[in-house]
């Protein structure tokens, strides 16, 4: 089971900056995943929500800094509307190593990625205007855990693609996905998912 850091370790530090995902690290999660904004002068900022004048965070290349070569890293990619404009996509591909991965709901920047990298790994997070099917060139597809179905599973082992699943906290329910065959979960809480996969360090 890949354990996925949420927004880093965010159930310990505050999500999406440097602490969660140093925190992410220290922990020893395979992932952390973090979400991308371009900001009104076009800086790649490291936030959930759209930047505010006056906001501080971490840009896309001092998180990268921070976790390249210690921890892969699952970069979300927001605001669809401004990736031309400020060619995020473009911009964000080129940052990233190939042990990383693109995650977005839409599936136009996933197309773009894949064109210009076409070794990077995507994953296409599905059931909300977008088929399992039209997720088939992805390499994992994203369930909602609340949306998540032992069909909806079987659909995408079918077509090849990893099955992730999005936002799991609770450690019995961790325990039923992986029973369930779901390869990765995203979570707020890498310190409780990690002992119930990983054998303890001696």
């Amino acid at each position: 089971m890949l354990v996925i850091a949420h927004r880093g370790a965010s159930g310990e530090q505050p999500e999406n900056t440097l602490p969660a995902f140093e925190r992410a690290i220290e922990l020893g999660a395979d992932f952390v995943e973090l979400d991308v904004h371009a900001d009104t002068a076009g800086t790649l900022v490291v936030t959930h929500d759209a930047p505010k004048r006056g906001g501080v965070y971490p840009t896309l290349e001092e998180a990268l800094d921070l976790c390249h070569g210690r921890i892969g890293v699952m970069v979300e990619l927001k605001t669809p509307r401004r990736y031309r404009r400020h060619r995020v996509v473009e911009r964000t591909v080129r940052l990233l190593s190939d042990a990383d991965v693109l995650i977005c709901f839409q599936r136009s920047p996933l197309e773009e990625a894949r064109a210009l990298r076409p070794r990077l790994r995507t994953c296409q997070h599905v059931g909300y205007g977008v088929s399992i099917r039209g997720a088939r060139d992805a390499w994992a597809a994203g369930f909602s855990d609340s949306r998540v179905t032992p069909r909806g599973l079987a659909a995408a082992h079918a077509v090849g693609l990893v099955s992730l699943v999005y936002t799991v906290n609770e450690p019995a329910r961790m325990r039923a996905l992986d029973e369930a065959g779901v390869a990765g979960i995203f979570t707020d809480r890498p310190d409780l998912a990690l002992p119930l996969f990983r054998t303890p360090r001696r």
